[in-house]
């Protein structure tokens, strides 16, 4: 199948996309906080939301939309404009309510599922970095002249997702398994709702400083 790269490239692939589902960033501040504050599956919920936002950036890098975005300085200012903006919401959300919403974990509802979906693809797809990785990561386990470089890029991005999948996983599953030692303690609960207040907001500060260039 001319779409899949060959056996070494999936696995230097592979191993650098553990390196970077490991690295902390919005998305895993995100299901962290979900799996403290609502329980595994709502975080469960954000991931998928999240690798729905993958699926989008892997379209977009593959039929070139990507790099009109970045070209285009008033399209890049008004994406991190907004995803530094929901991150911020996300701040205020935390300060405001965070892990006191949730002190006895309930089964999610259908639209408390629908609304963790739309936080994490959102937290993903706002962010111009994740862009930028996407056009600059990927290309580089294809060849320019492929004539099936189109489909072995959404193949990546896909591989990407599952390879990706499992370390978001184990960290909301760790998240989980502390979740009830620190609903016993509330102080530190709300510390950490505060803590993950300031990651967000760390976190816009540096997309708004994102410059595609």
């Amino acid at each position: 199948m001319d779409f899949i790269p060959s056996l070494p490239t999936l696995l230097t692939f592979a191993a650098a996309t553990l390196l970077l589902a490991a690295t902390p960033g919005p998305d895993m501040t995100l299901s962290i906080s979900r799996a403290l504050a609502q329980g595994k599956k709502a975080a469960l919920f954000v991931v998928l939301g999240t690798s729905f936002g993958i699926v989008v950036h892997t379209l977009l890098v593959a039929f070139g939309i990507s790099a009109l975005i970045t070209a285009s300085p008033t399209a890049f200012t008004i994406l991190k404009t907004g995803g530094a903006a929901y991150l911020l919401w996300l701040a205020v959300q935390a300060m405001r309510f965070g892990s006191s919403i949730s002190v006895q974990k309930v089964e999610p509802t259908e639209g408390k599922a629908l609304a963790n979906i739309s936080a994490g693809f959102w937290v993903n797809l706002l962010n111009p970095k994740v862009i930028i990785f996407f056009m600059t990561f990927l290309p580089q386990f294809v060849s320019a002249d492929d004539p099936s470089v189109t489909g072995k890029l959404l193949f990546l991005g896909l591989f990407f997702i599952t390879i990706g999948m499992p370390v978001n996983m184990l960290v909301v599953f760790t998240a989980d398994w502390l979740a009830s030692w620190l609903q016993r303690n509330k102080g530190v609960m709300r510390a950490l709702d505060f803590s993950f207040a300031g990651v967000f907001s760390v976190f816009a500060v540096k997309i708004f400083m994102t410059t595609a260039r």
